[in-house]
């Protein structure tokens, strides 16, 4: 298998056990460096697992990357982390610099190959800074609820394809794309079995993440917080995605990192959520640290493209896969056809895909580590 292939494992507990190997490469800089985990699952073995070390000399700045917040990304989510500890790792300056790396923030998810946890929250939903789970927030949700969670089983991938096609382009044709997308994509709190359910309160995932981010970002003058994501935009090129609560534009960005594509998480540019996790560490920010310095972003690496295949085909694997896990399919092909395309749409299997991933992330690595101070 080629370099670029062996970045990308192939089971949850496989990326698990490199992570935790990894502690002796960061020890070699931070000798203090310390490995920590919080069970999630005694019974699956299941952790979000974290290398934590504080700058050799004085607490200055601080990098953390983390992975695995929608758990079937984190197999490429592994890779991106992997390439940024043999790669850029050793570039940094331990005497002022500290280090924050998170394994599978959704573990569950992960391992089963699901973006959401055990209890089907989407915690990209979930990161919500004043703890009000609002079950009426987004009440478009309910035009497009039939759409999106069918409530029977998939006796026809082509039937269920031709029945979600016709009724988009329904939707479409009364609202367009930004007013599906505002439906949809933003999340939703009371339909706990529906697509992008945020919640009903903090899941234990994002309660540690949220412990760990306050507790770093609060011991460091400056912070650059990168988590990796898959699926939406072109589908070789991934895009540098910006909280909506960033004052700086997406074009000066693009100058400023020296890398082609950058969006705001906002309807114009790619769309908005509520309870997102990058939304969330600007609030923290905000609210408790306005003195110190931040940047959080989050690498969103597309896999069907942003052509109208892809606006159409992404939305229907995920009604797809949501749909099998809680309604069931009429057969073990229907399953294995729904799993294979749900794994394609976060996870591809194509090497040149692999190749362009890793060459973008590098760029961007490059980019911003070097425009934020991080490198010579």
């Amino acid at each position: 298998m080629s370099e670029i292939a062996n970045l990308f494992p192939e089971t949850y507990e496989n990326s698990r056990k490199r992570f935790r190997e990894n502690l002796a490469a960061v020890q070699h800089f931070w000798p203090l460096a310390q490995l920590s985990q919080q069970r999630i699952s005694a019974e699956q073995d299941l952790t979000i697992d974290w290398i934590y070390c504080d700058a050799r000399g004085k607490n200055q700045k601080v990098f953390i990357l983390t992975i695995g917040e929608h758990g079937i990304e984190g197999y490429v989510g592994s890779a991106m982390q992997q390439r940024f500890v043999e790669r850029y790792l050793p570039r940094l300056d331990p005497q002022t610099t500290g280090l924050l790396l998170v394994h599978a923030i959704n573990p569950w998810g992960m391992k089963h190959h699901c973006r959401v946890n055990a209890n089907n929250v989407d915690l990209n939903r979930n990161f919500i800074y004043d703890g009000v789970f609002d079950p009426t927030f987004n009440p478009a949700y309910d035009t497009v609820t039939g759409t999106l969670n069918p409530q029977r089983p998939i006796q026809s991938l082509g039937v269920s394809n031709l029945i979600f096609n016709a009724e988009l382009l329904l939707h479409l044709s009364k609202m367009g794309v930004i007013g599906f997308h505002n439906a949809s994509l933003p999340g939703q709190y009371r339909n706990p079995q529906g697509l992008y359910y945020g919640g009903s309160g903090y899941q234990e995932e994002t309660r540690t993440l949220m412990q760990l981010l306050r507790q770093t970002i609060s011991s460091y003058d400056q912070t650059l917080y990168l988590d990796m994501h898959t699926g939406y935009g072109p589908r070789y090129q991934m895009s540098l995605v910006n909280s909506a609560l960033e004052r700086g534009t997406s074009g000066e960005f693009v100058e400023k990192f020296d890398y082609p594509v950058v969006v705001a998480a906002n309807p114009d540019e790619f769309y908005a959520i509520r309870g997102d996790l990058v939304d969330y560490v600007y609030t923290l920010w905000q609210q408790e640290f306005p003195q110190k310095r931040l940047f959080a972003s989050a690498f969103e690496f597309g896999t069907l493209g942003n052509q109208y295949f892809g606006k159409v085909h992404c939305p229907a694997e995920m009604v797809h896969e949501n749909r099998l896990r809680q309604q069931g399919a009429g057969n073990d092909r229907i399953q294995a056809q729904v799993e294979h395309g749900f794994e394609e749409l976060f996870n591809p299997s194509a090497l040149d895909w692999k190749r362009k991933a890793v060459a973008d992330a590098d760029q961007a690595f490059e980019g911003i580590l070097t425009a934020e101070g991080y490198f010579e």
